[in-house]
């Protein structure tokens, strides 16, 4: 589990073939300092599992599903990513519980720069629009952000705006992001609760199956 607040950005040092996927190493001072063989460390949103570590680099593998889900498809040495170490559990929430389980990603569509800030609006896949609200929480490449503005429901490409303030865009790659660019998006875990229960409410539930065990029975 993580909260989305940046630690470090890191940079892929190596990409070998692993069956259908990848074998990553990273170089990441800060989130190997204290981490261990079988550690989670989300990379630019994507929890991935410590497989071999040194003193400033971590390995991981990445699966199939994975890499066609998220940015990290097509994923090559010298890109800069975002890293987080997973969050202790008497430490403080300071953005939002974020698992590091993709939903897919977006495309950078525009990018407003203010006097101290910048916003970027990002296409979103429709089904994933339902789960963006605004003042709501998102994850774009792991960093925990709250939705400045979102698409009415009606839109024909659904979008959603954020606005990045100094520190965001100096501590994570979020800083560099021009239109074109596709980010790694995680909507609220809370969100899609509530979509999934959604889904099965019915003013005229089906009957349970015959012999099916009732509320009580045993399994």
């Amino acid at each position: 589990m993580f909260t989305g607040i940046i630690e470090e950005i890191g940079t892929i040092t190596a990409v070998a073939p692993a069956g259908d996927g990848v074998r990553l190493t990273v170089h990441a001072p800060k989130a190997v300092s204290d981490a261990a063989h079988g550690d989670s460390i989300a990379v630019s949103g994507v929890c991935l599992t410590v497989i071999d570590q040194g003193a400033d680099w971590f390995a991981a593998d990445v699966m199939k599903q994975t890499l066609d889900m998220s940015t990290l498809e097509g994923v090559a040495t010298g890109r800069v990513i975002n890293l987080e170490r997973a969050t202790a559990a008497h430490g403080r929430l300071g953005g939002h519980i974020v698992q590091g389980h993709i939903d897919g990603t977006g495309e950078v569509v525009e990018v407003r720069p203010g006097d101290q800030w910048r916003v970027i609006r990002i296409a979103l896949p429709a089904h994933l629009a339902p789960l963006v609200v605004d003042k709501g929480s998102i994850a774009v490449d792991g960093v925990s952000l709250t939705v400045s503005d979102a698409s009415p429901a009606a839109e024909a490409t659904p979008w959603f705006e954020v606005s990045l303030i100094p520190e965001t865009l100096e501590a994570t790659t979020l800083g560099a992001r021009v239109p074109g660019d596709r980010v790694n998006l995680e909507t609220d875990i809370l969100a899609r609760h509530v979509q999934r229960l959604l889904s099965f409410t019915s003013p005229n539930p089906a009957p349970a199956p015959s012999g099916a065990p009732t509320e009580g029975g045993s399994r």
